[in-house]
């Protein structure tokens, strides 16, 4: 049989609809279950992973008032989000250009961000305007999403193949962007990122197919990749990647409260054809194989010892129950507070907004919430230890969810490789 095969002929094969195409989750258990199919049973196998992405940031073109109000904005404010203003001056025309970051905190909460600011606006929720002008005027308004004429999402570093988990093994509490709220010391919990054997780039080690000008999905529409990202490398890429943010899905972006204040989380699913027998066994690997580092949460340069990420996802829920026969309606309730989507208020679960953290399984204080989040057996400084997975900062729910939809547009030709 051939053992290599080009993008037209895969190409063909869909059209015809005999093409063999995959989810990286279906194709996982397949492997799992000793029923991996052969090369020549595989045409494509679609990758996602979804995860809090710094890098995010978001440039924007809006009217705050007509022409000839003020001469052109120095700074402005989006819900409290700062926004940077330029680079196009936009004299006397009433409109800005902004570029905002996903990181960026609200001046009056540090909570809410960019990432919170971008969810919103795709949700035609109306968006508090403020411009401080070059010639000393204040412009307030008020815009959704169909009074913005141009924004597009640049993300700097997306992706990761290579991340790390966290535990704090000092004695006092520690506050990091890698955890929901501060971590506790003396080894009481890990905190860690990545989607593991579903993730595109663990998929395509040496990048035999994830390169520039690449089509993906990202948050739900057509993108593509830049090229490699900042601070990528062989041994740790990640990538550069662009797309139209009034035309994403406002499920798969949105904010993510940490330690640190409010960030941003993407989802990215990016399509792998089998054209050879080197991509075909790259997409063999499993999570079992995929060693993630363990650090201190004071950096990772301290590192304490290794992982896999079959131990940290292993058959565990992927979303919390909650019973509300169990909920005591606390005067403060810890899991509102600690919630980094804002997915639980007022007695009540919103699962189009759930992440899947575990934070509330592991901080509501009557138990209201189950959610099997696992432990992790380690060895640090010769000690055996057994550490509870306290937060999530990927959801594999959204990653496998873009991974399955990429698969239906590839199908129905809405997509072409």
């Amino acid at each position: 049989m051939k053992n290599n095969r080009t993008i037209g002929e895969i190409n063909e094969k869909i059209t015809n609809g005999e093409a063999n195409i995959y989810t990286a989750e279906e194709f996982k258990k397949l492997i799992k279950n000793d029923e991996t199919p052969s090369f020549n049973e595989v045409d494509v196998v679609t990758c996602g992973t979804c995860g809090v992405m710094s890098g995010t940031a978001a440039i924007l073109n809006f009217v705050v008032s007509e022409p000839g109000k003020f001469i052109r904005a120095n700074e402005v404010y989006l819900n409290g989000v700062p926004a940077y203003a330029g680079p196009c001056p936009n004299e006397w025309l009433g409109s800005v250009d902004v570029i905002i970051h996903g990181t960026a905190h609200s001046i009056h909460n540090e909570n809410y961000g960019g990432g919170f600011l971008f969810k919103d606006i795709l949700e035609g929720k109306e968006i508090d305007v403020r411009v401080e002008s070059a010639d000393g005027k204040t412009i307030n308004n008020t815009i959704t999403k169909e009074d913005i004429i141009r924004a597009q999402i640049i993300g700097t570093r997306m992706a990761f193949k290579n991340y790390t988990a966290f535990t704090n093994p000092n004695k006092e509490d520690i506050s990091s962007i890698f955890a929901a709220k501060p971590l506790g010391g003396n080894l009481s919990g890990l905190t860690f990122s990545g989607c593991g054997d579903l993730n595109p780039l663990q998929n395509d080690v040496p990048q035999n197919v994830i390169k520039e000008g690449t089509k993906i999905l990202i948050n739900g529409t057509q993108g593509y990749v830049l090229g490699n990202g900042t601070r990528s490398s062989a041994e740790k890429p990640n990538l550069m990647l662009t797309a139209d943010l009034m035309q994403m899905d406002s499920y798969y972006i949105g904010g993510f409260k940490t330690g640190q204040g409010g960030e941003v989380y993407d989802t990215v699913a990016i399509p792998i054809p089998v054209l050879n027998e080197e991509i075909y066994n790259n997409l063999l690997i499993t999570d079992d194989k995929i060693s993630i580092p363990v650090s201190d949460i004071k950096g990772r340069h301290l590192p304490l010892t290794e992982t896999n990420y079959a131990k940290l996802w292993g058959e565990y829920s992927l979303r919390p129950q909650y019973d509300r026969a169990n909920c005591y309606k606390c005067d403060s309730c810890t899991v509102e507070e600690v919630c980094p989507t804002n997915a639980f208020a007022n007695e009540r679960l919103d699962l189009t907004h759930c992440f899947g953290c575990g934070m509330c399984a592991n901080y509501c204080r009557h138990d209201a919430f189950d959610m099997n989040m696992g432990s992790v057996d380690l060895t640090i400084d010769n000690e055996d230890v057994n550490i509870p997975i306290i937060c999530r900062q990927s959801d594999r729910l959204r990653g496998n969810k873009l991974s399955l939809k990429l698969k239906k547009l590839i199908q129905n030709q809405e997509f072409k490789l």
